[in-house]
């Protein structure tokens, strides 16, 4: 069976449900898969006291923010694979996802972690048999950039 658009959704939500159900660490967080297709992705988190780095300025933990932006990577690689593998098999596309992990991630803090949730997006600018390089961005709720990133994964 050829991965359609319906499998493509179903493989997507399949993600959504991993991501914020599967991984204990992403449910401490809280962190949400707000919008998944295969060329938007939106994660969101929103700020509480157990997510403070700083307790004078009450800001955002700045691992918190590297952990998104990663986890918004990933998923961003992810989908580009099953975009990349249309008219291959479920099973095919499936069997890649999960060789699918973080190979180096870079990440620019811009501003202090202010606001009251926070949302990570990411895009593909690059992806070939063995590597995806993904560009995240982190935004605050007044939609000011709080952080950038580079990640790099293994795909294949």
């Amino acid at each position: 069976m050829d991965i359609s658009d319906e499998k493509a959704a179903e493989m997507l939500h399949s993600l959504r449900i991993f991501f914020e159900e599967n991984i204990p660490f992403n449910k401490v967080i809280g962190l949400q898969v707000a919008s998944l297709d295969l060329e938007n992705i939106c994660v969101r988190i929103d700020m509480k006291e157990t997510l403070i780095g700083n307790p004078v300025k009450r800001i955002l933990h700045g691992g918190v923010i590297s952990s998104v932006l990663d986890v918004t990577g990933g998923i961003v690689a992810m989908a580009g694979v099953i975009k990349q593998m249309e008219g291959r098999t479920t099973d095919e596309i499936s069997r890649r996802l999960l060789k699918i992990g973080t190979i180096d991630l870079r990440i620019d803090y811009l501003r202090p972690g202010e606001g009251e949730y926070f949302l990570a997006t990411g895009s593909v600018m690059r992806t070939g048999n063995k590597v995806s390089v993904v560009r995240m961005q982190f935004h605050n709720d007044k939609d000011c950039l709080i952080a950038a990133g580079t990640g790099t994964y293994i795909i294949g």
